[in-house]
């Protein structure tokens, strides 16, 4: 079996994230970028199927300008087997997105597709959701544990009331949660073996989409500065600050 994961090249986590003078976006320029951390999670399940012996080949699938390769390399050195680079000059949006990897798996004919749940720089969380639907695939979302037989995937969900259990017929489509499991650090000799697998490189007009923008963004604000609390001296002076200041009683 071939598991198919996609993953996005974003703003280091660890990163402070500045908003653009203009207000027209977040700055990018001179900003460390990493892999998304919820596709990271997505490629380590991967591979411990992989090494379970219950697939024989990841391959990994990114989308967006030429330094998402980057982005593949950091997978295929945890120890993916290669990848495929989608060329896009601009910001793609999730349709856009579902609509290139929905072509890539008709291609590569994947028993299983692992992907983040969203992506930290947007927390669009559509991709996956929209992609099963493009290839007539069942769908697990929110993966908190994941167990693969013949026909069928068990897959733990993260919902409000706690935890669900469905079963899944194979193919399928899994989105997966950040306590799935914690992603590997890649070695010194994976680097460099990392180096010499191979990236097929396509384009968006090769597989027949339309990656032309639908929404535009009008401006990006920094959150309000959250003000220090203070330290009340008594129940009645708390309620009326409720009443007076916060207004939420």
């Amino acid at each position: 079996m071939k598991i198919l994961v996609p993953v996005k090249r974003v703003i280091d986590y660890n990163v402070k994230v500045r908003v653009k003078q203009d207000q027209s976006g977040v700055e990018l320029n001179n900003v460390k970028m990493a892999m998304n951390p919820f596709d990271e999670i997505a490629v380590e399940q991967a591979l411990r199927i992989k090494e379970a012996g219950n697939a024989d080949e990841v391959v990994l699938v990114s989308i967006g300008p030429t330094q998402s390769q980057e982005t593949i390399r950091t997978g295929l050195a945890m120890g993916a087997d290669r990848g495929i680079y989608i060329e896009a000059p601009h910001e793609t949006e999730p349709l856009s997105i579902a609509k290139l990897l929905a072509r890539v798996a008709d291609q590569e004919k994947p028993g299983l597709i692992i992907c983040g749940k969203q992506a930290i720089d947007d927390d669009s969380n559509q991709t996956g959701q929209m992609m099963s639907a493009f290839l007539g695939w069942s769908q697990a979302t929110f993966a908190s544990a994941i167990s693969l037989s013949a026909d069928n995937a068990i897959v733990t969900r993260e919902i409000d009331g706690g935890l669900e259990t469905i079963k899944a017929k194979m193919p399928t489509v899994i989105t997966v949660d950040l306590r799935l499991n914690e992603p590997r650090y890649a070695s010194l000799p994976n680097i460099m073996k990392a180096k010499k697998k191979p990236i097929d490189t396509l384009t968006a007009e090769a597989l027949g989409v339309d990656i032309t923008a639908r929404l535009s963004i009008l401006k990006v604000e920094e959150p309000a500065v959250r003000e220090a609390g203070i330290k009340v001296s008594s129940v009645g002076e708390l309620v009326e600050k409720l009443q007076e200041e916060a207004k939420v009683i």
